[in-house]
C-alpha cells in the first residue's frame, strides 16, 4: 500500500508543478522528447535578450538558449533549419500578461 501512496504522491506534485510553471526545456517538435502539448496549448512567449521572439523552435532557461528557424530554408526531410543561438530566456505564459 505505501508503493501505491508514493506513486499518487509524485503524480499530484508533477500536476500541481506544471500548472503555473514553464519546464526548463520546451519544444514544438512532436518527436522531441521535450515537446509538451498541454504546455503548448497555453500560448508560451518566449523573450530572448529582452526581445520577443516568434519564430522559436526550442529552448532551454539553464543552458541559456533558443532554436530559431533560419528563413525558409529546409533540410533533406523537410524540416525547418534550425540555429542555436546563445542568451538569456525567458518564457512567460501569453494569456497571463
Amino acid at each position: 500500500m505505501s508503493d501505491k501512496a508514493v506513486s499518487d504522491e509524485t503524480v499530484n506534485d508533477k500536476t500541481d508543478g506544471t500548472s503555473d510553471q514553464l519546464p526548463d526545456r520546451l519544444s514544438t517538435d512532436p518527436k522531441s522528447p521535450y515537446y509538451d502539448a498541454d504546455v503548448l496549448a497555453r500560448d508560451v512567449g518566449i523573450r530572448f535578450k529582452g526581445i520577443e521572439k516568434t519564430n522559436v523552435e526550442e529552448y532551454c532557461v539553464s543552458e541559456g538558449w533558443v532554436r530559431v528557424t533560419a528563413g525558409a530554408a529546409k533540410d533533406r526531410y523537410g524540416n525547418p533549419l534550425t540555429i542555436k543561438v546563445h542568451g538569456p530566456v525567458e518564457p512567460y505564459f501569453r494569456d497571463k500578461a
